[in-house]
């Protein structure tokens, strides 16, 4: 816990000078260059690769859609009802409820315009700072394989359901730059502050469980792993 305790207040850190340097205008060069970078330099409506890519990158977005996080989180809220954890699933529909507005009262704070150099490879209707999909991404995702991880007794197990969840995270972020809807300091930030409230929900769900309000998860074979 001590170690979780630690990061959160570390990638909290890491958004907060960035949300810096970007109202000051520091990462106006560095986003531009990134931007074009996965762009025809002959045509910057075009963006790098075959035409299957693009509609790769518009699947993989789909993937940090509200539709899709939301379908996600009620299927496994509602199977942590039905087998019993209560708690437990109240714990994630809050985690992911209250990361969905903090996401949105930071980009109202925040404001910052969406990229105006090529054109949206998807309808957007909010505003950029931080990228909404890739924070919720990292919110719903990381906090679901944490769960997930703490289910097995195998190190290798728990390692590959958290990779699968960053993997997840990544590739939602990365198509929303490839698909000119985001800055890239847009979804740093996302990844950023989301990992920060996943952790911080993790943290706040084993200090429920010792105290007794969360039920434990429950290994396999049946029988409680420890936290």
């Amino acid at each position: 816990m001590l170690v979780a305790t630690l990061a959160v207040a570390a990638v909290l850190f890491a958004f907060t000078e960035l949300a810096d340097a970007v109202v000051e205008g520091d990462t106006r060069a560095f986003d531009e260059f990134l931007l074009l970078s996965l762009r025809s330099a002959a045509d910057p409506s075009d963006p790098l690769g075959p035409r299957w890519l693009e509609e790769m990158m518009r699947d993989f977005t789909a993937l940090g859609g509200t539709g899709v996080l939301t379908a996600v989180t009620l299927a496994v809220v509602g199977f942590l009802s039905l087998t019993g954890r209560r708690h437990a699933a109240a714990t994630v529909a809050v985690a992911v409820v209250s990361g969905l507005l903090l996401s949105q009262a930071l980009k109202w704070g925040f404001a910052r315009p969406r990229p105006d150099l090529v054109p949206h490879g998807q309808v957007v209707y909010t505003q950029s700072f931080p990228s909404g999909h890739a924070m919720l991404s990292a919110v719903v995702y990381l906090t679901l394989g944490a769960l997930l991880a703490r289910t097995q007794p195998r190190r290798r197990v728990k390692l590959y359901f958290l990779a699968v969840a960053a993997l997840l995270t990544v590739v939602v972020g990365v198509s929303r730059v490839y698909l000119g809807v985001h800055w890239p300091t847009d979804v740093v930030a996302g990844w950023t502050v989301g990992a920060g409230w996943a952790l911080l929900c993790w943290l706040a769900m084993l200090w429920l469980q010792r105290r007794g309000q969360v039920e434990a998860e429950t290994a396999p074979d049946g029988g409680a792993e420890g936290g």
